[in-house]
């Protein structure tokens, strides 16, 4: 995947940039994947409900934390071009993958999983009037008893990588092959179905608008676009 190799190449490029103490801006990568599961460092296969051998889609194991999920172009729509938010201190399933060096934020795991989290919340409060929620013991938003957003993250050096996945208007066919994220008795929701319309497009403009408004908001931070064309990042899988 792309967008696997791009973060992988973006964290080694601040690795070298910190110790050249020339490490001065964050990036954050806004893009949807060709139907795939993805597992973390840990997850279990138990959690699959078919033969790995006989998969409906690929499936890839990658170094975020958690347990199988399932990323894919939303119902009715093609991939979009792909952003780069190139950011200062201070499009879709939509996968946000934040590379942030955590010493310019603050220090700790655990506070930056729930900003992700908080980033969701404010998102689906501010602009869709919609209530979400925490549930204690696990990474996530929830309305209700629908999962609508997941989260697993990686961290080298204080550098983030991996991130979230909001499902505003995803298939949520595919879900069905999987337990999500090892959660059995919880649902997988979608933003269209919680607000009944059938405005796709619309809907997944809004909601691209106000994730980026909101993650800047959270992580306080300004931001200039660059299409993914404009960057010098390695083509090819991972």
């Amino acid at each position: 995947m792309e967008g696997w190799s791009w973060q992988k190449f973006l964290v080694r490029r601040r690795h070298i940039l910190i110790e050249r103490d020339e490490d001065h801006s964050d990036t954050l990568i806004i893009l949807q994947h060709p139907p795939v599961y993805t597992l973390g460092t840990s997850s279990s296969e138990k959690y699959l409900n078919f033969d790995i051998q006989n998969s409906p889609y690929d499936i890839y194991r990658t170094e975020r934390g958690g347990e199988v999920t399932y990323h894919g172009l939303d119902s009715g729509h093609s991939l979009p071009e792909i952003y780069v938010c190139i950011y200062t201190q201070k499009d879709l399933e939509l996968v946000m993958y934040p590379i942030l060096n955590l010493r310019y934020h603050k220090m700790d795991l655990h506070w930056y999983l729930r900003s992700l989290e908080e980033v969701i919340i404010r998102v689906l409060l501010s602009t869709f009037s919609v209530k979400a929620s925490r549930l204690e013991g696990f990474t996530g938003v929830w309305v209700g008893n629908h999962k609508v957003a997941a989260i697993g993250i990686r961290v080298s050096k204080w550098v983030t990588y991996h991130g979230l996945a909001l499902n505003v208007t995803a298939d949520l066919a595919p879900f069905r092959h999987i337990v999500p994220c090892g959660i059995r008795d919880r649902e997988v929701g979608n933003l269209k179905e919680l607000l009944g319309t059938t405005e796709d497009a619309n809907l997944m403009d809004v909601a691209h608008k106000s994730l980026i408004e909101e993650f800047s908001e959270v992580f306080q931070l300004s931001l200039d676009y660059r299409l993914i064309s404009e960057l010098d990042l390695p083509e090819g899988r991972s």
